[in-house]
């Protein structure tokens, strides 16, 4: 929302915000399990970290200078009405 771009990479995005912890996880997800758990220390950190990210997003979200919806809306549904037809 700061930029107005979409960057879905979370390794490029951790460059900007450096959370410490991001590196572990995704070394963890790519080398565990589909099921793989975290202990209740890791769970407790986690939660807390997830309310207080959930916060600055909707804190950023009331400073964007973005629009509230997508100018895009009706092209794309127009491409969408094409390519069905196609």
């Amino acid at each position: 929302m700061r930029t107005g771009e979409v960057e879905a990479n979370l390794v490029r995005l951790n460059e900007t915000f450096a959370l410490p912890y991001l590196h572990d996880l995704i070394a963890r997800k790519l080398a565990g399990t589909e099921q793989q758990t975290i202990d209740d220390a890791d769970a407790t950190f986690f939660q807390t970290e997830y309310v207080r990210l959930r916060e600055l997003l909707v804190t950023e979200a009331e400073r964007t200078a973005l629009p509230q919806e997508s100018s895009a809306r009706e092209g794309l549904h127009e491409l969408l009405l094409r390519l069905r037809g196609a």
